[in-house]
């Protein structure tokens, strides 16, 4: 099934949230990706409903395994083409942003030319 760049986006930020705080509610997501809470909850909902999230009785948020596997995969991504931009000579803010512009366009393999680039 294919997944929508803003449920890439919010899977990411569950996964991020939850390795930095443990736990993850809707709103450390509003802020984290600097959107409304109404926007968060339509989207928990999509999610959750398509089988990628669980939410408690307290409304935390956790990842199924499709989640974290959509998720990690995003993050991965992320987190490679942060550090080959900042090779490049990019200030780190900047590499971030446009990697996370660059995640989820870019094709698998264009992102394995660049790992085994970053590999020499």
């Amino acid at each position: 099934m294919r997944i929508h760049q803003s449920a890439e986006d919010y899977l990411e930020m569950i996964l991020m949230l939850t390795e930095k705080n443990g736990a993850v509610r809707s709103v450390d997501i509003a802020a984290g990706l600097q959107v409304s809470k109404p926007s968060v909850s339509v989207a928990m909902k999509n999610l959750r409903e398509n089988g990628y999230i669980r939410m408690d009785k307290e409304n935390y948020i956790t990842l199924t395994e499709q989640g974290m596997e959509v998720a990690s995969k995003v993050y991965r991504r992320h987190k490679i083409l942060t550090r080959f931009l900042m090779q490049l000579g990019v200030e780190e803010e900047i590499a971030r942003e446009d990697a996370c512009k660059i995640e989820h366009q870019l094709s698998p393999q264009t992102f394995e030319a660049i790992l085994r680039h970053m590999e020499q």
